[in-house]
Order: structure tokens, then C-alpha cells, then sequence
């Protein structure tokens, strides 16, 4: 792994963390950042760890020290895939990759009008769309907009519709890319629109995520590198 890889991962790793903080506070929970990790003083948000290491060869005990094991639901996300936490009661619920590319616009013209969402009804539509049916749209909360660094990016169809979108968030070095959707096609067709958005709003940023399965081979189609992996590891102590 090069020089630059590593500090890529360390930059993803940190923006991750800092949108997980920023979901949190959204949801009344706060967390905090000491050198190894940021982490969350109670249960973070669903589908959102409970902590987020920020550099290679995190200390298991201290880690897991920080986060509620109490209740049921505490996971870790391990940004560079170094750490062991069966001893702890943990199991890996899933593996990926942290993607990149460098600024720049999409290799292809994007079909959809975009706009970053600035009031609660564009967030709600854009959560519905996200969600598609699932439940979890309560999950985006109000106080994302006043986040200056989160932009929730709506991508709409020619009536008006919300049909793809993602969330990004500005680092100082990268800006980080997640939760990236298209109701019709897929992150295919949801790539061209995210990449023309942020290329319009942080032109000299490089862009910054994770994905895993099919959407990390859709990131590939446009434009991404793979990077190191990661791993998210729930507890389950009756495992």
C-alpha cells in the first residue's frame, strides 16, 4: 500500500467518523474523538456504529471500554481491518472496501436535476426516497441541515421526484460519500448525478467512501479505486 493510500483511508476514516458524530447529534447523542477513535456515549442511530477507530492498531480493550455493551445492538466500525474483538463478545457483520477518486467531473453527463436539501420536506422526500418502503426514514432528522459541513444531495426526475441522491460530507482534505441511492437503476444511475454535484460544490476535493458486494463494483464503473478494507463488528455475545 502506498504512502498515499494510507493517508487516503486515515482521511475516509476520519470523515466517516465526523458524519457518524454528525448523525448522532442529530438523534440528542453525543460522542467524542480522542486519538485511536471517535465514539458515541450511548446507542448510536441504527445502521451506525457505536464507535469508528481512526488509526491502524487501535487498543481492543480500551475501545470496547468506551461504547455501551449493556444493551443490545453496540457495534465497531474497524477502519483498517487490524482488530480481533471475538474476546470481547463481537462478530464481523460485514466486510468492505474504502473507495476513492480523485477531483473531477463523472465520465458521464448526469440525466437528473440536482439540488442539496435546505428544508425539512426536501429531506423527508429525499429520506422516503432512500428508504423506499423499508421504515427508516425518520432516521434523517432536521438537525442535519444545520450541519455546514453534511449536504444531502436529490437528485429528481422530470416530475419533481426524488428518485436517487447520497449524503456528503466535507473534510479538510477529502469529501466522503454515503448512503448513495437510485430508485431506477441503481447506484449507476445515481453515480453520474452524485459526482457532477460534487464536483460543482468542492472542485479540488477528491471523494472518499466505502461500499462492498455490487455497489463497490458500480463505484469501480465510475471512476473509484479500491483502497484498504474495513470491517464493522457487532456484538453478539451469544455468538
Amino acid at each position: 500500500m502506498t504512502t498515499s493510500h494510507r493517508f487516503l483511508i486515515r482521511a475516509a476514516a476520519r470523515d466517516n467518523a465526523e458524519w457518524c458524530a454528525a448523525m448522532c447529534r442529530a438523534h440528542g447523542v453525543t460522542g467524542e474523538f480522542r486519538e485511536e477513535a471517535w465514539s458515541a456515549a450511548a446507542r448510536a442511530p441504527l445502521f451506525y456504529p457505536d464507535a469508528v477507530t481512526l488509526v491502524p492498531g487501535a487498543d481492543p480493550e480500551r475501545l470496547t471500554a468506551r461504547i455501551d455493551l449493556a444493551s443490545p445492538g453496540a457495534s465497531v466500525k474497524d477502519s483498517f481491518a487490524d482488530l480481533d474483538l471475538t474476546e470481547a463478545g463481537f462478530r464481523v457483520l460485514f466486510e468492505a472496501r474504502w473507495i476513492h477518486r480523485p477531483a473531477g467531473p463523472p465520465a458521464v453527463a448526469p440525466e437528473l436535476g440536482w439540488e442539496v436539501a435546505g428544508d425539512p420536506a426536501t429531506l423527508r422526500a429525499w429520506a422516503l426516497a432512500w428508504d423506499d418502503g423499508a421504515g427508516h426514514a425518520d432516521l434523517f432528522r432536521a438537525g442535519l441541515l444545520t450541519d455546514p459541513d453534511v449536504f444531502v444531495l436529490a437528485g429528481r426526475s422530470a416530475d419533481g421526484r426524488v428518485v436517487a441522491g447520497a449524503v456528503a460530507r466535507r473534510g479538510e482534505h477529502v469529501v466522503g460519500v454515503s448512503n448513495v441511492f437510485g430508485r431506477d437503476g441503481g447506484p449507476d444511475t445515481a453515480w453520474p448525478l452524485v459526482l457532477h454535484a460534487l464536483h460543482r460544490l468542492f472542485p479540488a476535493l477528491p471523494v472518499v467512501g466505502y461500499e462492498t458486494g455490487e455497489d463497490l463494483a458500480a463505484a469501480l464503473r465510475h471512476g473509484f479505486e479500491a483502497l484498504g478494507p474495513l470491517r464493522v463488528w457487532l456484538h453478539d455475545p451469544t455468538a
